[in-house]
């Protein structure tokens, strides 16, 4: 008796490949004998769903079926079992959910929870070569100049002599354990398990004569060196980027990155806040009382005249315009900060002693020192208050 594969799935005779596959899965959902605790229709059903779908999912199948009718299938297009065949029916009436011959539960699974696609969706041997790390450091000067310099790094490269595809003649098999897969499916009662296949280690291709420059892995260490270019400006701990410089990938795959992180070492007389610098600047006591005008070396190596107020303080910061660092990628460039440190003078000689103390007795304390008079003004108040 000839059996309406079409019509078990619901579909016309003209339904694709996608609209075989989709209807399947339905039905395959809503007829499961676990959803249908001893309803022999139910399973009935599902039987005759994974007997169709066994048939019209494979071109050549389909193509007989189509021509000839379920007469062109000995057994209906499926495997049939007896009272022992895992792949059929049990001879007690139980059903054997994980031997059921036409019927993926992988797929199933798929469509619940996302995940799964069993030996439906092949594994791809071609994987992406991991990023590299490349660490240098430069001056300040350097950073305000910018520097163009060369990296050297030891890494895997794409095997020359197999050009990266691990054999000797350029020529893999189909793993016969995974089918090419590159994993195995395992059956738990109603749990399915996919592991990474044992034999090609998920590459769903065994090497049978591995390139001896590489050892079938495709990859083999180099030295590379790269021209980087350090732009002007640029911060400590700055990271650039090169795409498909780092370690080459794996049978075809797609190589990594090179990542190459710079730091600026510290200098003796300058320290950097963004693009400003600072600096500190002892001057005499003399100067810092009548005031003046000094000449300041910023690091491009060029002198800047700066005026000293009279009565400057330690502490005070004074500032020159454009004399900081380049703005990265920019024009323009950050200020130079100049904090000031009024220097005590020591090793004074006789004279030098007795003319600050006919200063210091011709001067007015609460004029030439406002800030000592507030202080200790303050400090006598408080402790006649006690």
């Amino acid at each position: 008796m000839s059996k309406e594969y079409y019509s078990a799935l619901g579909l016309p005779k003209t339904a694709t490949e996608q609209e075989i596959k989709k209807a399947y899965r339905k039905l395959a959902m809503e007829f499961h004998p676990d959803r249908h605790h001893g309803d022999k229709d139910a399973e009935k059903k599902f039987k005759e769903i994974n007997e169709a779908y066994e048939v019209l999912k494979d071109p050549q199948k389909k193509a007989a079926y189509d021509r000839y009718g379920s007469a062109a299938f000995d057994g209906g297009g499926r495997a049939t079992g007896g009272a022992g065949d895992p792949g059929g029916w049990g001879g007690n009436g139980g059903f054997d959910f994980g031997g059921f011959a036409g019927f993926n539960f992988e797929d199933v699974l798929g469509d619940m929870f996302g995940f799964g696609g069993g030996a439906s969706k092949k594994r791809s041997a071609a994987a992406r070569g991991g990023d590299v790390r490349v660490d240098v450091t430069i001056s300040l000067e350097e950073a305000f100049c910018g520097k163009n310099i060369t990296v050297r790094y030891h890494v895997p490269s794409k095997c020359a002599e197999c050009d990266g595809t691990g054999t000797k003649d350029k020529k893999s098999t189909v793993c016969t354990a995974c089918k090419g897969v590159g994993s195995t499916i395992s059956h738990q009662g109603f749990i399915s398990i996919e592991r990474t296949c044992s034999m090609c280690h998920g590459s769903g291709a065994v090497i049978k004569n591995p390139c001896p420059c590489c050892n079938g892995a495709g990859r083999a260490y180099s030295d590379k060196t790269l021209d980087v270019a350090i732009p002007r400006g640029v911060q400590d701990n700055t990271k650039i980027r090169f795409s498909e410089e780092g370690e080459a990938g794996v049978r075809g795959g797609k190589a990594g990155d090179l990542f190459v992180f710079v730091s600026v070492s510290k200098h003796k007389v300058f320290q950097r806040d963004g693009n400003n610098l600072i600096c500190s600047m002892p001057i005499s006591m003399v100067s810092a009382s009548l005031g003046g005008e000094v000449e300041v070396v910023s690091l491009d190596k060029q002198k800047t005249a700066l005026k000293i107020p009279a009565g400057v303080q330690t502490g005070e910061r004074l500032r020159i315009k454009g004399k900081g660092m380049p703005v990265l990628r920019g024009s323009s460039f950050g200020d130079l900060l100049v904090d000031v440190v009024v220097e005590t003078p020591v090793k004074l000689t006789k004279r030098q002693k007795e003319l600050l103390q006919e200063f210091e007795d011709a001067g007015k304390l609460t004029e030439n020192s406002p800030n000592s008079t507030s202080f200790f003004s303050k400090l006598k108040d408080f402790f006649e208050r006690q």
